[in-house]
């Protein structure tokens, strides 16, 4: 008589296999492929001299400037981006909880800029600011006597940055709204007994109570902002100079502008380790808190 043998797995992972099986088959070939690419001389122009260099490629990041130079740039972006899309976002969050006239109609306004693809959105930012055609412009000069180069050197990285915060506010106050409407209502009811004032009631029940959805909406946005490249490759393509050379936008070049493909794929390792360490530490610091 054969027994039936039962499945080592439980039943939540046996369910989750056929998917887990699947991603690994589409990502784990690129990986491992671009890890091999980041330890060779390889050159697309010159793909018959391929050679093993090791971790020379990863070595000589430290001493290319042009990759420090997109690196900040990048961590520059992403912070400024991102503290200003949480500022803004958690601050039309608390309005948009109020019950406003018309609430339901400014919450599907104000998530309209999300729908729209990043490059339209660099597009049409790069008409809207062209120093001599653009309608801001246009009105900043004539109405109000101010003659401003978006994208001249000085302005270029932090016009970048408010269109992106143009277009991704309207994601974070999604999940902080979505936070805030989810807290228990009794915290709040007993502190409006005793007295306290709104601005009390935010620093002393509402962040501490919504500290694991901020920490969690500031990691899926900081990762997303590292991956920048529409706006810069629609508008400036990393200049005046390498004033908007972002990390992204920087390794496109190297890799398909330049062909220096074990180069750039060292480079996009390098951000991969970034972004696993910053991830890890807020992570880290989100359980710590909670705990």
């Amino acid at each position: 008589m054969i027994r039936r043998l039962r499945p080592t797995l439980p039943f939540p992972y046996r369910l989750l296999a056929p998917m887990l099986v699947l991603l690994l088959a589409v990502l784990i070939y690129p990986l491992l492929f671009s890890l091999w690419v980041s330890l060779h001389d390889y050159t697309l122009t010159r793909l018959q001299e391929v050679r093993f260099v090791g971790l020379s490629n990863y070595l000589g990041l430290l001493r290319n400037d042009a990759y420090w130079t997109a690196m900040r740039n990048t961590v520059t972006f992403v912070v400024l981006a991102v503290g200003l899309e949480f500022l803004l976002g958690f601050g039309l969050a608390l309005l948009l909880q109020r019950r406003l006239p018309f609430r339901d109609v400014f919450r599907s306004v104000l998530l309209t800029p999300m729908f729209i693809t990043p490059i339209a959105v660099g597009l049409m930012f790069r008409f809207l600011l062209n120093s001599q055609l653009g309608v801001i412009p246009y009105v900043l000069r004539e109405w109000l006597g101010v003659s401003i180069d978006w994208f001249g050197p000085r302005l270029a990285l932090y016009s970048i940055i408010l269109i992106d915060v143009w277009q991704w506010t309207p994601f974070m106050l999604l999940l902080l709204l979505a936070g805030l409407e989810s807290l228990p209502k009794e915290p709040f009811e007993a502190a409006r007994v005793d007295g306290a004032s709104g601005w009390q009631m935010i620093r002393h029940i509402t962040l501490p109570l919504m500290r694991p959805i901020i920490m969690a909406a500031i990691i899926i946005r900081m990762l997303d902002a590292f991956k920048v490249f529409e706006y810069v490759y629609a508008i400036t393509r990393g200049g005046p100079g390498s004033r908007t050379e972002v990390i992204q936008y920087h390794i496109y070049r190297v890799g398909f502008r330049f062909f220096r493909m074990g180069e750039a794929a060292a480079m996009a390792y390098t951000l991969v380790l970034v972004t696993l360490v910053l991830s890890v530490a807020l992570v880290y610091a989100m359980r710590k808190e909670v705990e």
